[in-house]
């Protein structure tokens, strides 16, 4: 006896060696022997043989037309042995049997199983229904074929133009667009990206970068809503003469000086920084607008800005006109250079001069201030006198980091700055702590750490940047964190810091200066009027979202810098590059701040110079191959000292590291160029995490 049976949802047949109750000992064609229990029985036949029945059965049901199965089976439910009776129109022989039975579990959407070997013919709209699924399916395999061969021969297929940054970074795996973009780049043993490069669907590698970075975090473009453009308000005009002084490339002047001789010998030192916060109120359409993006986004060559150009046009501090500012005065003795007193107030200061880094930075130096001498420029004599103030300053900070057990610093670090003009990429070298840059960065430091302990005095809360402690290790007590609540910053050398002197270019400062605002015009009662109040929970929301952002902007910010660094070597054509020991395997190129590692490198100690050969450089993965060449004749072959690693890293000896994260997104260490004084201050005394 031979039976044909179902295990594990296949169909099978076999001789019985032998029955024992409800089961049988059972030999397939393959000569393996196997248990059957009786409930798995189907058929039970004498002939043919089970090799021969199961050839045969597959013959029966490839003939059988499914749709007059369909049709003969009506809509009750039945046995396959019954179907096929009148299907066949006699009693079905083993194999007629087998092969309908296999026929009717190969199409469950014309038939549902019901039991072991019972079924019920499929509803006839669901069947349609079905049946255009099936067609669909078959429909887009063919297209999704014939796309595959398209992208193969690098060519984009039209309709995966519109989709074509999703199915790099947000994919939808289950579309055929996705399919396709898969089983190409997987035949062609390259990452999809490449292939998207290769078949035109992005033009750069720089389109890659930037669009990775747009559709995470500006998915609806980075231009500007339609709104209406605050006028800046009416306010008492300044009797002073402001300038500025910034990079070529800034556009979002938010910072400028003045310096009034008063009567009595005093100077009246005015730190002026646009105010926003006039014509912006807590929760109106721009201020959404501002607080969605956070912050300014830089890049090398271009920048997406926190507010829509009208508004920075209108309260930049722009050359030749009248501009809203909220205005910190210092009256300072010029005899040791000591604070008398300060007044912060709203007005409207005239700006007679926007200067630049690019024009002044060679004129304006250590020894031409020193000695008086060299050509002339515009607001001269207030830049001494700056220049003296700031030096004095520096060293009542140093003196206060000394107090929070930290050593001086020494700005010997050299900045890069980025310029792009039509693709073609300059990266300039500019040593940190020059005049123009510590005059400005002196006064800004000064400037938030006032107005953070203007705002702690009058009980208003503020947002902070806060460094050091006590608890914790070296790196938890030195890691920079944003605050509420005025604490020392001790890398700065300050007993507070908040930042404010950027507010058109980083929400953190707009929230400061409202505060700020308050505290300046309603005295005793700024608590009350202040937007932000003692534990607001949307204040701590507003730094928990500005901490995020700050960190996704300064990463895109150094993949776009490492890129325009590659950029730059294919420019130069460059195989041959000096570079240093930075640690272990991890070395910087001396012209360009583009940091590589060498696996494998033999130990070298810190600091130590080196000749590298670039083998290759990749713009898509912004890798970098290189190998040593030579190591400076006389390196150390013993480790550096901790005074001398520094040095040679240009790093303060014995300094704790300075605050990278603000290095990366303001324009000053690695920078895109220095858009703003704020972030010169920062990074340049601000300590690295």
């Amino acid at each position: 006896m031979n039976l044909f049976f179902e295990e594990s949802g296949d169909f099978k047949a076999g001789a019985v060696l032998s029955q024992q109750g409800e089961a049988y000992q059972v030999e397939t064609p393959t000569g393996k022997r196997i248990k059957v229990r009786a409930r798995d029985v189907l058929l039970q036949f004498a002939s043919p043989s089970p090799a021969e029945l199961l050839s045969e059965a597959h013959e029966v049901a490839a003939e059988i037309d499914l749709d007059f199965l369909w049709e003969v089976a009506g809509q009750e439910e039945f046995g396959f042995a019954d179907l096929g009776a009148e299907y066949f129109g006699h009693a079905p022989h083993p194999q007629e049997a087998a092969g309908l039975l296999q026929k009717l579990h190969s199409a469950p959407i014309y038939f549902y199983k019901k039991g072991k070997g019972r079924y019920k013919a499929a509803p006839e709209a669901s069947l349609k229904a079905a049946l255009a699924g099936v067609e669909k399916k078959r429909q887009q395999a063919l297209v999704q074929a014939s796309w595959v061969e398209e992208l193969k021969n690098h060519r984009l297929p039209a309709p995966m133009h519109a989709v074509r940054l999703q199915l790099l970074f947000k994919p939808d795996k289950n579309s055929i667009e996705f399919k396709a973009l898969e089983a190409a780049s997987s035949e062609l043993h390259i990452a999809p990206a490449r292939l998207m490069l290769a078949c035109g669907g992005l033009q750069s590698t720089k389109e890659l970068h930037l669009s990775r970075f747009l559709l995470e975090h500006f998915p609806r473009g980075t231009g500007f809503p339609e709104v209406a453009v605050p006028a800046p308000p009416a306010l008492p005009l300044a009797d002073v003469r402001a300038f500025s002084i910034d990079d070529v490339t800034t556009t979002e002047i938010d910072d400028a000086f003045s310096v009034t001789h008063l009567p009595d010998g005093m100077l009246r030192v005015g730190i002026h920084i646009a105010a926003p916060a006039l014509g912006i109120a807590p929760g109106d359409a721009i201020d959404t607008i501002a607080r969605q993006r956070m912050s300014t986004v830089y890049m090398p060559g271009d920048k997406i800005t926190m507010l829509p150009d009208p508004l920075v046009e209108a309260y930049t501090l722009a050359e030749g006109r009248n501009c809203p500012a909220v205005s910190l005065y210092v009256t300072v003795d010029p005899v040791d250079w000591s604070v008398v007193a300060t007044e912060t107030v709203a007005e409207s200061i005239p700006v007679s001069a926007n200067l630049r880094h690019n024009d002044l930075d060679q004129i304006v130096t250590e020894e031409t201030l020193a000695a008086k001498e060299g050509p002339d420029y515009p607001h001269k004599q207030d830049i001494e006198l700056l220049w003296q103030w700031a030096q004095v300053l520096e060293q009542g900070r140093m003196a206060k980091r000394e107090i929070f057990g930290l050593k001086p610093e020494q700005n010997n670090r050299v900045d890069f700055n980025f310029y792009v003009e039509d693709e073609v990429v300059t990266i300039t070298r500019r040593k940190r702590g020059a005049p123009l840059d510590k005059i400005v960065a002196e006064l800004m430091i000064f400037a938030n750490s006032s107005w953070g302990k203007l705002m702690h005095e009058h009980g208003v809360p503020g947002i902070y940047r806060t460094q050091g402690g006590t608890s914790g290790g070296w790196a938890a007590r030195m890691q920079v964190r944003m605050l509420t609540h005025a604490a020392p910053h001790q890398g700065l050398g300050v007993d507070q810091y908040a930042w404010s002197t950027s507010p058109l270019r980083r929400y953190t400062d707009l929230v400061n200066q409202w505060q700020i605002l308050a505290c300046a015009q309603h005295g005793v009662m700024a608590p009350l009027a202040a937007p932000f109040k003692q534990r607001d929970a949307d204040l701590f929301a507003i730094v928990s979202a500005f901490e995020a952002t700050h960190v996704a902007y300064a990463d895109f910010q150094g993949s776009m810098e490492r890129y325009w660094c590659l950029r730059w070597l294919s420019q130069q054509k460059l195989q041959r590059v000096d570079a240093v020991v930075l640690k272990e395997e991890i070395v910087r190129l001396n012209d360009i701040p583009l940091v590589l590692k060498l696996p494998g490198m033999a130990p070298i100690a810190r600091g130590t110079p080196l000749r590298l050969d670039l083998l290759s450089w990749d713009e898509v993965d912004l890798s970098v191959e290189a190998r040593v060449l030579e190591i400076a004749i006389g390196s150390p072959l013993e480790p550096l000292s901790e005074a001398e690693e520094d040095s040679a890293m240009g790093l303060t000896p014995g300094a704790e590291p300075l605050e990278a994260e603000i290095q990366a997104v303001e324009h000053s260490g690695t920078s895109s160029g220095p858009e703003s004084n704020d972030d010169m201050a920062a990074a340049s005394t601000d300590a690295d995490e």
